[in-house]
């Protein structure tokens, strides 16, 4: 295949999202618009991208800084998505033969239909191949206008089309391949004699054809690939059609989902075959999910790394956290970051966690907070445990050893170390380390009045 350059048009503000923030950097199914698009490029087989970029740029590069293969061109004023190519082509490479145009709001292009589109034009051997679908209500796009030999003559715009020319159903995707050297010179020929006083990229067609040289079609079979995002609605669909796609991929390598259309899975995240996905699970980041895992209801799970055998009970919720095989979370336990558990630990109702360890097979059962803890193997954790980490300045941290038994309702005021086998009396607050194989009891003495409540009666 011929080598290739990309442009993506990502430089309007998108005025109907009524959002302060640029359109392209919305998230869609997990990433921004722009990346959705992007990654399909490049999948395709594309060497470079350059992005034209205009209102809040700076958002848009921050998001790519470190890929040294994207490259931005500055559309400091919107003229048109010609004036946009035009201003990009500076930035192309001298020994591309191809450029490839599309924009940063269609997140539902895929890498199979790019990468066909690519192949059709290096075989035509075609000057233009647009990129085409047969939609039921074309009103708004641009109308594929062609010859009897199927050659495309013309792209017209919905408010310059013809009566005849309105009856069109086959429109124009907004995605072009271009041989870069006739695209240099066409760019630098446009002009704006139409109804929106823009440069439109379309025009460069009519120059083609002008010049005798070929200009051919590419027609996606599911119109829905064409999709551009104006507002939140269509926003909504596009991460409804994603998530689907996503499901669908996971399903067909082995992962269970009770209902698909009620989980939501974000790009980039990886589940093992014979985990089960139940309803109202959200799964975000680069979550990585091992094999036989079982994600029950309700549950939000944000870049975290779940070994295999692992049960997330229902309500958890889970960030930035390492959980080894044959865990068991919740229900309603809350992992916050820099938590990391080993294999067959308990985390159970009501437990939260954070910058904590806890070794294999120790267990937390209900209503406990554990913070900047390091926690042995074997330990037993009893209802109502706190570890006492902030003294309202600084953090401190609580080190509990192998075997040690915390009864319930004990807290632990850092910095504090329990040694090995110890057993922490239900009640008491632990100030001091406690050396291995002691009992350490702290509780005011009891005091019974007998008769009391006789007499205040």
């Amino acid at each position: 295949m011929n080598k290739t350059s990309a442009i993506v048009l990502a430089a309007g503000m998108g005025t109907r999202m009524k959002s302060d923030l640029v359109k392209v950097m919305h998230p869609v199914a997990g990433p921004p618009m722009i990346e959705w698009p992007v990654a399909a490029a490049f999948a395709s087989g594309v060497g470079r991208c350059v992005l034209v970029v205009g209102h809040q740029q700076e958002k848009v590069r921050s998001y790519f800084t470190g890929r040294t293969e994207v490259s931005f061109a500055v559309q400091a004023e919107q003229l048109g998505t010609g004036h946009a190519v035009a201003c990009a082509m500076p930035e192309i490479d001298g020994d591309a033969d191809t450029v490839l145009i599309l924009c940063g709001d269609t997140p539902l292009l895929t890498e199979q239909s790019l990468r066909a589109m690519l192949k059709a034009h290096a075989e035509s051997g075609a000057c233009v191949t647009v990129m085409t679908a047969t939609v039921e209500n074309p009103f708004g796009y641009g109308r594929i206008v062609k010859d009897e030999a199927g050659n495309v003559v013309a792209i017209t715009e919905q408010k310059d089309a013809s009566e005849a020319e309105r009856l069109i159903r086959e429109v124009n995707a907004g995605v072009y391949c271009v041989d870069r050297t006739f695209l240099a010179e066409a760019v630098a020929r446009l002009d704006n004699n139409n109804a929106q006083k823009e440069y439109y990229l379309t025009d460069v067609v009519r120059q083609a054809r002008a010049k005798g040289l070929s200009c051919r079609s590419y027609q996606v079979g599911d119109p829905r690939e064409i999709s551009g995002v104006n507002d939140r609605v269509q926003m909504a669909e596009a991460s409804r059609v994603l998530r689907r796609r996503i499901n669908e991929e996971l399903m067909l390598s082995g992962v269970t989902m009770i209902d698909p259309d009620a989980v939501y899975i974000e790009s980039g995240v990886q589940i093992g075959r014979d985990s089960v996905i139940h309803p109202g699970a959200v799964i975000r980041g680069k979550t990585v999910i091992g094999e036989r895992c079982r994600i029950e209801q309700n549950t939000l799970i944000v870049d975290c790394r779940i070994a295999e055998d692992v049960a997330v009970k229902a309500g958890s919720v889970l960030e930035e956290s390492v959980v080894g095989p044959d865990a068991a979370i919740g229900p309603m336990a809350h992992l916050r970051p820099g938590t990391e558990l080993s294999a067959h630990v308990k985390i159970g109702n009501f437990v939260e966690t954070k910058k904590a360890f806890m070794g294999e097979g120790s267990k937390a059962s209900h209503l406990t907070y554990l913070g900047d803890a390091t926690i042995g193997r074997d330990v037993n954790i009893g209802c109502g445990t706190i570890t006492c980490n902030y003294d309202g300045v600084k953090k401190h941290k609580t080190v509990i050893e192998d075997g040690v038994f915390v009864g319930s309702d004990v807290q632990l005021v850092a910095p504090v170390t329990v040694g090995k086998n110890s057993l922490i009396a239900a009640g008491t607050t632990v100030t001091k380390d406690v050396p291995a194989d002691s009992l350490a009891i702290a509780r005011a003495p009891q005091v019974n009045k007998e008769g009391w409540t006789l007499r205040k009666k």
